[in-house]
């Protein structure tokens, strides 16, 4: 047989297989297994989609080929959500590209833009596409770090003057996967002149715009005056919309930037199934209206966590946004060690901060995608089990 390509060798297992892994060796152990571990809703995708699904499918105009920049009517809808979403104005004819969905697009951006050595900027801690993809098509990836001193938000100062000369792409992603982090407009504004000064893409992964709590509703980077110049902004119904499985998105801003991507999906896919654009398409036209009720849930969900937590000796603040909560864990210990704790003695599969990203040691993320009783057990085991955060030591961990 053929040697694969020597890049595959530079990537790590990929953080949500190994927790499938984990999961199915657990369960094939007879643990009932809590999974706070993926990003994946237990909710259903809402009636109004689901039933325009049921229509779309049965019309045989939908069973041939997309465009390939995908349907009008999809990009179409997804202009104007933007529009009445964030005021801004993006031409569905040159400006937005169906995806299915946004992990899909961010990997092919890599591709059409990095050749052997190009850098690209990425957080750490973070979604491991961006750096694993670059590692993938031969790039060099450079983490921004994200701290809690700066809440969650990289120093572009910090980054070196030649670095920044060789980047190409910058990934950023507000809210924030893993922590929860929302980005102020002043912050916003600061990315895309350094991108505009340095002639860096700025790949604005906004998976989670529509995930928020009390009161609070998340930009899109592109209404910054002159951020079209620079960016391309991501969007996905996976969370939007509870469609992991449906796997549908779009891409929307620089044109140059959606050209270039577009050229790498002509020659890899054939754009969505005709009859989920049409059905994702019901979702933007009714956002407000099918995102409401989901986040009254997780709101609910993050209430039980956190005060269960407080209660076992953490000091945490919910996050504005997301339906993750990035943990500290116990001092003393490692992320590794402390989420196989939680499996061994509560069967509870949470991925350690070190997974995102060597600046995310010293946490864990919880993914609130379990129903509330199941949070509660959660709740239940760890403190049957002891497992608190003032409690807790290295010492505890290797008895």
């Amino acid at each position: 047989m053929p040697k694969p390509i020597k890049n595959l060798n530079k990537l790590p297992p990929y953080l949500f297989t190994e927790l499938d892994r984990k999961v199915d060796a657990a369960r094939a152990k007879g643990v009932d297994v809590i999974h706070l571990g993926v990003g994946d809703p237990d909710l259903p995708t809402p009636e109004p989609i689901v039933e325009e699904m049921r229509r779309a499918i049965s019309d045989p105009t939908t069973h041939n080929y997309s465009s390939y920049m995908g349907t009008g009517e999809y990009r179409a809808a997804a202009s104007d959500w933007m529009k009445s979403r964030f005021g801004v104005e993006v031409d569905p004819a040159t400006e937005v590209l169906t995806l299915i969905g946004s992990k899909e697009g961010l990997a092919h951006m890599i591709m059409a833009y990095i050749d052997e050595g190009d850098v690209v900027l990425y957080p750490s801690p973070s979604y491991p596409v961006y750096r694993n993809y670059t590692l993938l098509c031969g790039g060099d990836p450079v983490s921004m770090p994200l701290t809690v001193d700066n809440d969650f938000l990289p120093d572009l100062g910090a980054i070196p003057a030649e670095t920044a000369a060789r980047a190409k792409l910058m990934f950023l992603n507000y809210p924030n996967n893993p922590t929860g982090a929302i980005a102020p407009e002043s912050f916003i504004r600061d990315a895309i002149e350094f991108c505009q000064k340095h002639d860096i893409l700025l790949c604005h992964d906004n998976a989670y715009s529509e995930m928020t709590f009390d009161g609070y509703r998340a930009p899109s980077f592109l209404s910054v005056p002159g951020a079209k110049d620079v960016c391309v902004e991501f969007f996905s119904t996976s969370k939007m919309y509870n469609m992991t499985g449906w796997r549908i998105g779009f891409a929307a801003g620089n044109a140059a930037g959606i050209k270039a991507l577009g050229t790498v999906k002509d020659n890899t896919d054939s754009s969505a199934f005709k009859a989920i654009q049409r059905a994702a398409a019901v979702g933007y036209k009714r956002s407000d209206e099918l995102t409401s009720g989901l986040n009254d849930i997780y709101g609910k969900r993050q209430k039980i966590f956190v005060e269960g937590l407080n209660a076992l000796g953490w000091n945490f603040h919910p996050p504005a946004a997301t339906f993750y909560l990035w943990v500290p864990v116990p001092a003393g210990i490692k992320s590794e060690d402390f989420a196989a704790l939680l499996l061994e003695k509560c069967g509870i599969i949470v991925p350690p901060g070190s997974a995102y990203g060597p600046e995310g040691e010293g946490f864990f993320r919880i993914a609130l995608t379990t129903n509330e009783k199941r949070l509660r057990e959660a709740l239940k085991r760890m403190e049957q089990e002891k497992i608190r955060f003032d409690m807790l030591s290295s010492e505890a961990v290797a008895a």
